[in-house]
């Protein structure tokens, strides 16, 4: 089920729209685990944004979606992060953590958005 909650993360929401960490429909591990996993755009680059610097309209929609994210989904979110070096150090590098992400969307070019906040 994590294998199918990380793909469907990754496959993100539609264009310029940031995805969350949510919930899946449960079905059989045949049938979801492969379609997801064949349909999971290859990462090619990640990009750091703080939410702060968001316009306010898109910022409520990223703090609406984020509130809504279970705290198990949320650390799904952030595992899958730690579990990819290139993501960490994309973090790191702008002096974060995944503990600070709240959302993320992946775009068809395969350019990572991250979503955080940073502590004040």
């Amino acid at each position: 089920m994590r294998a199918l909650t990380t793909s469907a993360i990754l496959l993100g929401l539609a264009l310029g729209t940031p995805a969350f960490a949510q919930g899946t429909t449960q079905r059989a591990p045949s049938q979801s685990a492969p379609q997801a996993q064949q349909s999971a755009p290859q990462i090619k680059s990640v990009q750091i944004v703080d939410i702060k610097d968001l316009p306010q309209d898109v910022r409520s929609q990223v703090d609406e979606l984020a509130s809504k994210t279970s705290e198990q989904d949320m650390q799904s979110l952030r595992k899958s992060i730690d579990a990819s070096p290139g993501v960490t150090s994309a973090l790191k590098a702008k002096g974060l953590s995944s503990a600070q992400v709240v959302a993320m969307n992946v775009d068809k070019d395969g350019v990572l958005t991250l979503f955080a906040k940073k502590a004040t």
